[in-house]
Protein backbone atom coordinates (compact mmCIF):
# COMPACT_ATOMS: atom_id res chain seq x y z
CA UNK A 1 0.00 0.00 0.00
CA UNK A 2 0.95 3.36 -0.74
CA UNK A 3 2.05 6.01 1.65
CA UNK A 4 0.47 9.58 0.79
CA UNK A 5 0.89 12.58 3.89
CA UNK A 6 -1.18 14.39 2.03
CA UNK A 7 -4.10 12.06 2.16
CA UNK A 8 -3.46 11.60 5.65
CA UNK A 9 -3.77 15.43 6.36
CA UNK A 10 -6.87 15.56 3.90
CA UNK A 11 -8.37 12.97 6.64
CA UNK A 12 -7.23 14.50 9.63
CA UNK A 13 -8.77 18.00 8.61
CA UNK A 14 -6.03 19.79 7.06
CA UNK A 15 -8.23 22.26 4.06
CA UNK A 16 -4.55 22.95 2.38
CA UNK A 17 -4.05 19.34 1.51
CA UNK A 18 -7.63 18.01 0.86
CA UNK A 19 -7.49 21.28 -1.70
CA UNK A 20 -4.06 20.02 -3.08
CA UNK A 21 -5.68 16.40 -3.06
CA UNK A 22 -8.47 17.61 -4.91
CA UNK A 23 -6.61 19.34 -7.47
CA UNK A 24 -3.93 16.67 -8.32
CA UNK A 25 -7.24 13.96 -8.73
CA UNK A 26 -8.81 16.61 -10.73
CA UNK A 27 -6.13 16.85 -13.13
CA UNK A 28 -5.07 13.07 -13.11
CA UNK A 29 -8.90 12.23 -13.72
CA UNK A 30 -8.54 14.40 -17.15
CA UNK A 31 -5.57 13.45 -18.16
CA UNK A 32 -6.86 9.53 -17.44
CA UNK A 33 -9.58 10.15 -19.79
CA UNK A 34 -7.97 12.17 -22.80
CA UNK A 35 -5.68 9.75 -24.80
CA UNK A 36 -3.49 12.37 -26.00
CA UNK A 37 0.13 13.17 -24.21
CA UNK A 38 -0.55 16.76 -22.15
CA UNK A 39 1.98 19.11 -23.20
CA UNK A 40 1.61 20.85 -19.45
CA UNK A 41 -0.61 21.35 -16.54
CA UNK A 42 -1.82 23.88 -13.60
CA UNK A 43 -3.15 23.13 -10.29
CA UNK A 44 -6.89 22.66 -11.93
CA UNK A 45 -6.28 22.75 -16.01
CA UNK A 46 -4.28 20.37 -18.63
CA UNK A 47 -3.27 21.81 -21.84
CA UNK A 48 -2.80 20.13 -25.11
CA UNK A 49 -0.69 21.96 -27.58
CA UNK A 50 1.18 21.64 -31.10
CA UNK A 51 2.35 23.27 -33.94
CA UNK A 52 0.79 23.46 -37.07
CA UNK A 53 1.44 25.29 -40.19
CA UNK A 54 -1.16 26.39 -43.08
CA UNK A 55 -0.19 28.40 -46.01
CA UNK A 56 2.90 29.68 -45.29
CA UNK A 57 1.73 30.89 -41.89
CA UNK A 58 2.91 28.91 -37.64
CA UNK A 59 0.19 28.69 -35.08
CA UNK A 60 0.69 27.26 -32.05
CA UNK A 61 -2.73 25.29 -31.00
CA UNK A 62 -3.79 24.73 -27.44
CA UNK A 63 -6.95 23.02 -26.17
CA UNK A 64 -7.06 24.02 -22.02
CA UNK A 65 -9.46 21.62 -20.35
CA UNK A 66 -10.32 22.26 -17.10
CA UNK A 67 -11.55 25.47 -14.80
CA UNK A 68 -10.08 28.00 -17.29
CA UNK A 69 -12.89 29.92 -19.12
CA UNK A 70 -12.96 32.54 -20.67
CA UNK A 71 -15.29 35.03 -23.16
CA UNK A 72 -13.62 37.66 -24.77
CA UNK A 73 -13.66 39.69 -27.57
CA UNK A 74 -9.93 41.05 -27.00
CA UNK A 75 -7.95 37.71 -27.51
CA UNK A 76 -5.50 35.83 -25.12
CA UNK A 77 -1.68 35.86 -24.99
CA UNK A 78 0.66 32.88 -24.19
CA UNK A 79 4.03 33.49 -22.53
CA UNK A 80 6.89 30.79 -22.95
CA UNK A 81 9.16 31.06 -20.47
CA UNK A 82 12.01 28.48 -21.03
CA UNK A 83 15.74 28.13 -20.98
CA UNK A 84 17.34 31.33 -21.89
CA UNK A 85 14.50 32.95 -23.60
CA UNK A 86 10.76 34.31 -23.38
CA UNK A 87 8.41 34.53 -26.07
CA UNK A 88 4.89 35.93 -26.17
CA UNK A 89 2.58 35.22 -28.71
CA UNK A 90 -0.67 36.43 -29.29
CA UNK A 91 -3.89 34.41 -30.85
CA UNK A 92 -4.88 34.52 -34.20
CA UNK A 93 -8.22 35.49 -33.55
CA UNK A 94 -9.89 38.42 -31.18
CA UNK A 95 -13.31 36.32 -29.97
CA UNK A 96 -12.43 33.28 -28.08
CA UNK A 97 -14.76 31.41 -26.04
CA UNK A 98 -14.71 28.35 -23.98
CA UNK A 99 -16.93 25.86 -24.19
CA UNK A 100 -18.38 23.62 -21.05
CA UNK A 101 -16.84 20.01 -21.09
CA UNK A 102 -19.29 16.84 -20.83
CA UNK A 103 -18.27 16.60 -17.28
CA UNK A 104 -19.66 19.59 -14.64
CA UNK A 105 -17.34 22.09 -13.78
CA UNK A 106 -15.06 21.56 -16.57
CA UNK A 107 -14.33 24.14 -19.93
CA UNK A 108 -12.57 23.16 -23.19
CA UNK A 109 -10.86 26.13 -24.54
CA UNK A 110 -9.28 26.44 -27.97
CA UNK A 111 -6.80 29.10 -28.83
CA UNK A 112 -4.45 29.38 -31.62
CA UNK A 113 -1.50 31.42 -31.31
CA UNK A 114 0.12 33.05 -34.58
CA UNK A 115 4.32 31.85 -34.28
CA UNK A 116 6.54 33.73 -36.21
CA UNK A 117 8.97 30.88 -38.13
CA UNK A 118 12.25 31.72 -36.53
CA UNK A 119 10.45 30.72 -33.38
CA UNK A 120 9.41 27.36 -33.90
CA UNK A 121 12.76 25.92 -32.51
CA UNK A 122 12.35 27.31 -29.01
CA UNK A 123 8.63 25.39 -28.69
CA UNK A 124 10.27 22.09 -27.42
CA UNK A 125 8.93 20.43 -24.08
CA UNK A 126 12.85 20.35 -22.92
CA UNK A 127 13.29 23.93 -23.61
CA UNK A 128 9.73 25.07 -22.01
CA UNK A 129 9.99 25.97 -18.21
CA UNK A 130 6.55 27.49 -17.64
CA UNK A 131 4.06 28.56 -19.78
CA UNK A 132 1.39 31.43 -19.19
CA UNK A 133 -2.16 31.86 -20.68
CA UNK A 134 -4.07 35.33 -20.26
CA UNK A 135 -7.14 36.22 -21.42
CA UNK A 136 -9.86 38.34 -20.19
CA UNK A 137 -7.74 39.54 -17.00
CA UNK A 138 -7.58 35.86 -16.09
CA UNK A 139 -4.26 33.95 -16.15
CA UNK A 140 -3.30 30.46 -15.77
CA UNK A 141 0.58 29.13 -15.11
CA UNK A 142 1.30 26.14 -16.20
CA UNK A 143 4.20 23.55 -15.68
CA UNK A 144 5.83 21.37 -18.55
CA UNK A 145 4.19 17.65 -18.20
CA UNK A 146 6.72 15.48 -16.99
CA UNK A 147 6.16 11.67 -18.93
Amino acid sequence: MKFSFKKVMAAMGSSRALEKTIDENYTKNIIDEIEQTPFAVSKSNVLYAGLNELTGYYYFQTVTVGSFKTKTFKGAKLKLIGNNFELELKSDMDELKSDFGNVPNRNVTNIDFEIDKDDISKIKKSNIKTIIITSNKKQEEFSIFKD
